[in-house]
């Protein structure tokens, strides 16, 4: 399979360190993960998306769009890459859906542009995916404004405090739900995690999935027949502590392949 590298964190605003995930996590792709956890060698291909110091954040989503020609698992950066990926990724894929691992909606419309913090709403909103065909998993820190979107606009969420005690059950919901997409796209993002297994991220928030759990969800997941594409985003190596979220950002990477 294909992985495409996409070091930017422009739609990090403040937030940079996430640009340099892409290269650490494949160094510990090829070197730190002998097998994955059926027994198989990871086997891959790399490339990586040049930007040429490119600083203006709309010409950068029209470059990644622009490259984003075949699916595949793509490494960021931050999470506003999704808008561009995905968009590349539903001209080829009609009627797709994604599932977004986050702690937050991203629905929290703050600029004219796609961030890290606002790239489903714009997706949504400019009619690129179906709000039914959205789910967003691990929710548990939002503001009332995206809270009353997502009921608006009928989007499946499953808060963190449910997860909890129903872990299996959601499991089981979602993958009946991802079944009905013609095609589906999984966006990780690391901090939906807990920081206390992922403290590499720009945004902290206490109580989130273990890494086991992360990986109980994409491991059931990997079952559907219909996913085409993964990212995994908003890894930072700057405020990592011992490595251990660039790891198992590739670990994640290492049960897909």
């Amino acid at each position: 399979m294909e992985i495409i590298k996409i070091p930017t964190s422009l739609g990090g605003l403040e937030k940079t360190g996430s640009e340099k995930a892409p290269d650490l996590i494949i160094k510990v792709l090829k070197n730190e993960i002998w097998l994955n956890e059926n027994e198989k060698k990871p086997f891959f291909e790399v490339k990586e998306i040049d930007f040429k110091g490119e600083t203006d954040i709309k010409k950068v989503h029209d470059i990644i769009t622009k490259n984003i020609k075949s699916n595949g698992i793509y490494i960021g950066g931050d999470h506003s890459i999704t808008y561009s990926t995905f968009k590349s990724f539903i001209k080829r894929n009609p009627n797709a859906g994604i599932i977004s691992f986050d702690a937050h909606p991203d629905v929290y419309q703050n600029f004219e542009y796609p961030t890290q913090g606002d790239w489903l709403y714009y997706l949504i909103e400019e009619g690129i995916v179906k709000p039914e065909n959205v789910i967003i998993v691990g929710v548990r820190a939002a503001a009332k404004k995206e809270i009353d979107y997502m009921k608006k606009k009928g989007i499946i969420y499953f808060p963190m405090k449910n997860i909890l005690i129903h872990r299996e059950t959601i499991c089981d919901s979602i993958m009946e739900i991802a079944r009905g997409f013609s095609s589906l796209y999984i966006s990780i993002d690391i901090d939906s995690v807990d920081p206390a297994f992922a403290p590499g991220t720009g945004y902290m928030e206490p109580g989130g999935l273990t890494s086991r759990e992360l990986l109980y969800f994409l491991q059931r997941l990997k079952l559907l027949k219909n996913i085409k594409a993964l990212d995994i985003v908003e890894i930072n190596p700057e405020k990592d502590v011992n490595g251990m979220t660039v790891k198992l950002g590739a670990k994640i990477l290492g049960e897909f392949l």
